[in-house]
């Protein structure tokens, strides 16, 4: 039986698509904090990429195509823009990132884990409570690069942004993420507590009296 082009479609569809319907649940959790309405997301984010297969390279990464009709779908119907525009005044004002700091979470981990799999070890619900946690969009960066592994090149694409505005909202991002974890990080092991000034011990060196 000759194969038409509708279920050339189909099967494309089914190959490439499908398999990513996980992937693309986790992300809309992130954006709607909402169960049903993740599922709601997902199912016309599915419905979309139907429609509009004929426009998808085949062959390429079907994940971050998803992931952008997603979100697409998700501020149209939600109209969620405010926050959006905040974010972005705010790193027009401030360009710079701030990402020192003896003993934050990534800087500690960062000589031994070059690969990142600092993630990997201590996504949990703790984990996720806190990135549900960031602004939006300083959200979406760290969701994408850090648990669905997109390129910079793929997020600038899902979220509309140049890829110096993902580096950026993704080093604040985990800059805010450090900060909330630190004392998680050292309870589970992963990094050594901060060493303690001296005069934070209540002990005090000879001659100090006066």
């Amino acid at each position: 039986m000759r194969m038409t082009k509708a279920d050339d479609q189909d099967r494309s569809f089914q190959d490439e698509a499908l398999p990513h319907m996980a992937a693309v649940l986790r992300f809309a959790l992130r954006l709607t904090q909402e169960p049903d309405q993740a599922e709601d997301l997902v199912q016309e984010t599915y419905l979309k990429a139907y429609q509009k297969w004929d426009q998808y390279a085949r062959g390429t990464r079907a994940k971050s195509w998803l992931f952008t009709i997603c979100r697409n779908v998700y501020l149209r119907a939600d109209e969620r823009t405010k926050r959006h525009e905040e974010i972005v005044a705010a790193e027009v004002i401030d360009g710079t990132d701030s990402m020192t700091g003896e003993g934050t979470v990534f800087a500690a981990v960062g000589e031994r884990d070059p690969e990142g799999t600092f993630w990997s070890r201590m996504i949990d619900e703790e984990i996720m409570r806190a990135i549900d946690g960031l602004p939006a969009e300083y959200r979406d960066a760290v969701v994408l690069s850090d648990l669905e592994e997109l390129s910079y090149d793929e997020i600038s694409t899902v979220l509309d942004v140049p890829v110096g505005t993902v580096k950026s909202r993704l080093s604040r991002g985990r800059h805010a993420l450090q900060e909330d974890l630190y004392e998680y990080a050292v309870q589970s092991g992963v990094i050594a507590p901060r060493a303690q000034p001296e005069w934070s011990t209540g002990t005090e060196r000879e001659g100090d009296e006066t």
